[in-house]
């Protein structure tokens, strides 16, 4: 008998999925345990295996579609069943959004233009392609990932999806030395307005609600300080040239952090509405910029875990999120998050509160600059960390003690270690 699959509910704050991508077509044969669909969800793009075996008689949501949580994804049968009974009773097709582009659409397409190429060939050439309309690049997120990874300028890349769009199968193919031709600009360049428009993603309209009712309802105060980071380079430096695995400042960053919570726990708090929750495990979030925007793996137990352990953590869930195939458990439990804008040279910034925590730390670049050490002025490197906080759940007193007991442990590492 035939079986209706549901848009899963993959994470606790998911209302809606969309379909990245399809692994089974209509017809194919489906075993419990095969991937059927990749689910893009407000966190994350996951993978999602079937449970029952047959035939994939229907899918229920287009490639780049939306729909809602419980509603119908495809159903399952054996070859040539009625399905009519089920369609009509098994819950109404939520209305498909505008189709978002991705890499199995735009691969689609091309196959597509592929038939059509001979009688469309007039035609495409007396378009201009999308990529040089206005000077911009349009390309897959896999495309732009697999070009970082070769080392390849993409801007250099011939895209022969949609419109221009790059795509992986460019990237695999491109040779160094085939520029193509500058095409003709139009748009911007001749002095006419230009512009593009890209559907929000679901993790993107998460960040926006999220941040939004964090800005606008959590009283926020921030604490700057500036430390002396002499000791902490050099510390780094002995650890990796000793040899094993090298650590980088973001993890002395991380741990100076989580000792430091341990000392405070009223910092180490979550706001619950009617209550304040104070952790006494510490579970520190490392935000991650990836492509669609950003997302907050967690170090669990971070106070009680070496600097070679949350250097392993920290790389392995930033290929995971650039990969798109962390969890949601992965970014779930955070009691504190730290954001890191160093190695873009930012020496200072304020961050927004990821709740329910109650505070964020804000992490600039080192820079080295005249200081003032016995009476002489000397070169030193110094770094400045901003904390927010959640005025109704953190006080400046009990903020600043924190930054107090950071600071101490980052200008003396040997405490850490």
């Amino acid at each position: 008998m035939a079986e209706i699959v549901r848009m899963p509910k993959l994470s606790d704050t998911m209302t809606e999925g969309v379909v990245a991508k399809w692994h089974k077509n209509i017809g194919d044969k489906v075993k419990s345990g095969d991937l059927l669909a990749d689910i893009e969800t407000d966190k994350a793009t996951m993978e999602f295996e079937s449970f029952d075996d047959g035939v994939l008689l229907y899918q229920g949501v287009k490639e780049g579609a939306t729909a809602a949580v419980e509603s119908i994804l495809a159903i399952l049968g054996k070859e040539g069943e009625d399905i009519s009974a089920l369609l009509e009773g098994g819950g109404t097709q939520p209305e498909a959004k505008p189709e978002k582009k991705t890499e199995a659409t735009a691969e689609k397409s091309e196959a597509a233009e592929k038939s059509e190429a001979p009688a469309a060939a007039g035609k495409e050439a007396a378009e201009t392609p999308k990529n040089t309309s206005d000077g911009r690049l349009i390309a897959s997120p896999l495309a732009k990932s697999l070009a970082r990874d070769k080392g390849i300028d993409i801007a250099d890349v011939k895209g022969s999806g949609e419109g221009g769009r790059i795509i992986k199968r460019d990237i695999e193919n491109y040779t160094p030395g085939s520029k193509p031709a500058a095409a003709v600009q139009t748009g911007a360049a001749n002095g006419e307005e230009s512009f593009e428009e890209i559907p929000l993603s679901q993790m993107r309209k998460t960040i926006a609600r999220r941040l939004a009712e964090s800005k606008f309802s959590a009283p926020h105060f921030y604490l700057t300080m500036d430390i002396d980071m002499d000791n902490a380079m050099a510390a780094r430096n002995a650890i990796n040239e000793a040899g094993g695995t090298k650590i980088s400042f973001n993890d002395l960053v991380i741990k100076a952090a989580a000792l430091a919570l341990k000392k405070h726990p009223k910092v180490n708090s979550w706001w619950m509405g009617d209550k304040i929750r104070y952790n006494h495990h510490v579970h520190i979030g490392v935000a991650v910029a990836i492509e669609d925007g950003l997302v907050v793996p967690v170090i669990r137990f971070a106070d009680g875990k070496s600097l070679p352990a949350i250097n392993g953590e920290v790389k392995n869930y930033a290929a995971k999120a650039r990969d798109k195939k962390i969890q949601p458990a992965d970014m779930d439990g955070n009691t504190f998050t730290i954001s890191n804008l160093g190695m873009y040279g930012i020496e200072s910034f304020t961050a927004i509160i990821n709740p329910p925590s109650s505070c964020i730390l804000a992490v600039g670049a080192i820079r080295q600059e005249p200081v003032v050490k016995n009476g002489q002025i000397v070169p030193g490197n110094r770094m400045k960390v901003t904390l927010s906080c959640d005025h109704r759940s953190v006080d400046g007193a009990t903020g600043s003690e924190f930054l107090l007991t950071f600071k101490r442990l980052v200008e003396n590492p040997f405490l850490m270690i």
